[in-house]
């Protein structure tokens, strides 16, 4: 088949994969592992105040970066080449393909806040709001415990209108781009920022670089989001027309200089307000009810979709694509050049 066919296919099929089978189990899954990597790094850095304090973070990124892109690279590249070419190539194209879909799933989530906040709702419509506050205490950083069931249901809709970006939009536009090894590049910096990106003495200089990438990356994603967000608002005869403004307006009131877009829009959409206590207001009306953490879901996971079937789809079968089969080409040729040491090849 033509790269491009291929590539509509890996789209597709990971997007099914997210819907159908889920997320990976937490020991198994890669961000589990890098995390590993950077907590092992973290514990044996002694002095956090020199300037060669910002330099290990930038090596640590680079480090995950290139390790866990170079391994992606060695499964797909294994599949497209060296079984295409030892075993049949329709075998190894089908094995890419599949191999490429699974890689590029474990990267976003659109389905998975489900799983989490449709029990949280289930608890509060039966009145049980501290096994309700106990459950989103998972998905939060901010203490829950006496949480009342308004604010717990406001955790539920920022939680899930704020990963939109981080979980969505920012993966898959740079897998659209420059194939797995930048969704691998989106992922890092994400992770190390979540670990890291604390302005206190531990981490000011430790997490600065991947911190400031984390920003540069969601810089244009997160700008777009509110239109994405609209259209699927206008799909879902939602309040599509307040998503651009209230997010024009309001996407200050966050600390991150990129998650408020999303919230804002999302939250106007809705026609809600989310409030966390001491930090933000956002929204004109009233705090959200369980209902409306039912509509947030489906709200951001038809914006997602939308934005996966068309920026993502068309940017990996016009460019990713292409670009990820070349990165396999050099890993191809540095694994011969490795095993020529031995007087090997493959």
């Amino acid at each position: 088949m033509q790269l491009w066919i291929d590539a509509v296919l890996i789209i597709v099929l990971a997007l099914l994969i997210d819907r159908f089978v889920g997320e990976v189990p937490n020991a198994f899954h890669p961000l589990r592992w890098m995390g590993n990597i950077l907590d092992a790094i973290n514990k044996r850095i002694k002095n956090r105040t020199s300037r060669f304090t910002s330099v290990l973070g930038f090596l640590s990124y680079l480090l995950v970066f290139l390790l866990f892109s170079g391994i992606g690279l060695l499964i797909t590249t294994t599949c497209r080449i060296v079984i295409g070419a030892h075993v049949d190539p329709l075998v190894g194209e089908a094995a890419w393909i599949i191999a490429t879909a699974f890689i590029f799933k474990i990267s976003f989530a659109v389905f998975s806040f489900r799983k989490h906040c449709i029990p949280i709702c289930d608890d509060l419509d039966a009145g049980r709001v501290e096994d309700a506050a106990a459950k989103v205490q998972m998905i939060v950083s901010r203490n829950t415990k006496g949480m009342d069931p308004e604010h717990i249901a406001s955790s539920c809709c920022e939680t899930i209108s704020e990963n939109l970006v981080d979980s969505v939009y920012s993966p898959t536009t740079y897998f659209g781009f420059l194939g797995l090894p930048g969704a691998v590049m989106f992922r890092c910096a994400n992770l190390m920022d979540a670990m890291w990106g604390y302005l206190n003495e531990k981490y000011a200089k430790l997490g600065y670089f991947p911190a400031k990438f984390d920003d540069v990356l969601g810089f244009a994603t997160s700008r777009v989001s509110p239109y994405f967000v609209a259209l699927a608002g206008m799909m879902l005869k939602m309040d599509w027309r307040a998503a651009v403004p209230a997010a024009k307006a309001e996407h200050t009131k966050t600390p991150s200089p990129n998650s408020g877009w999303s919230m804002t829009a999302v939250s106007a959409t809705l026609g809600i307000s989310m409030e966390k206590k001491g930090v933000y207001v956002m929204g004109k009306g009233p705090l959200p009810t369980t209902d409306d953490v039912r509509r947030c879901l489906k709200l951001v996971e038809t914006a997602s979709v939308i934005f996966i079937l068309t920026v993502c789809l068309i940017a990996y079968a016009i460019l990713g694509c292409w670009i990820q089969v070349r990165c396999e080409g050099i890993t191809y040729d540095i694994i011969n050049a490795f095993l020529g040491i031995f007087g090997w090849s493959v």
